[in-house]
């Protein structure tokens, strides 16, 4: 069975070149395209559970939203998807914030279309995270000069691209107390149909559609 592959790239040209490589070994079928991170999360939620991407390629600069934020979103609505990140920067504060976001490769676009998907194959047979020489190369320079650092702490938290509001949180946190809409009303001192409002703006900026991905996604990426 081939393997599903979305491919998510501001370029729609790189997104064209990458799926006729992907297409030309056989062994892959595209299954969704996306030019943000924005547009990729709104198409899966489109998509049944039998029709989501094995791999996801991840280029990292993109308007809207970017790679390393919808790779810590998806790989938590999304763990059984693999995420790959394809990208032409090689510089350590992106590898490091990609897999600490959940990427499970770093390779850059530069490579052949044969190692590239040669690694995707590996990935898949022997869940063996695909790192192109450059990067490895990069990251093995950084150990042995005891220069191999996270990036600063002054660095915005993880869970800030949610852009919830204080009243969201104090809701969010409701919801997950189990409370219904009319309850969280009655707590707030606000209309049901105004706390229904507050909890569908929750799951537009989390990306979810059910209370239960939702306190899910809180609990992961500790929302409170």
């Amino acid at each position: 069975m081939p393997v599903r592959i979305a491919i998510i790239d501001d370029k729609a040209s790189n997104r064209n070149i990458l799926k006729d490589k992907l297409l030309r070994d056989g062994g892959f079928v595209v299954c969704l395209t996306a030019s943000d991170g924005q547009e990729f999360l709104d198409k899966m939620k489109c998509l049944p559970d039998n029709q989501l991407p094995d791999v996801a390629l991840m280029d990292l600069e993109m308007p809207n939203m970017d790679g390393v934020d919808a790779i810590a979103i998806a790989s938590c609505l999304y763990p059984q998807v693999k995420y790959v990140v394809l990208t032409i920067f090689d510089n350590e504060d992106k590898i490091f914030k990609a897999i600490k976001a959940g990427a499970h490769g770093y390779l850059l676009k530069e490579e052949s279309s044969e190692s590239i998907t040669e690694m995707l194959h590996q990935m898949l047979e022997n869940s063996i995270g695909p790192i192109s020489p450059g990067i490895a190369y990069k990251i093995l320079q950084l150990v042995q000069k005891n220069e191999l650092r996270l990036p600063q702490q002054n660095q915005p938290r993880p869970t800030d691209f949610f852009d919830l509001t204080q009243r969201e949180k104090e809701i969010l946190q409701l919801l997950i107390d189990g409370l219904l809409y009319k309850e969280i009303g009655a707590r707030l001192d606000i209309s049901t149909n105004t706390a229904k409002k507050h909890v569908m703006n929750i799951y537009q900026k989390l990306h979810v559609n059910s209370r239960a991905q939702a306190l899910h996604l809180a609990y992961e990426k500790g929302l409170l």
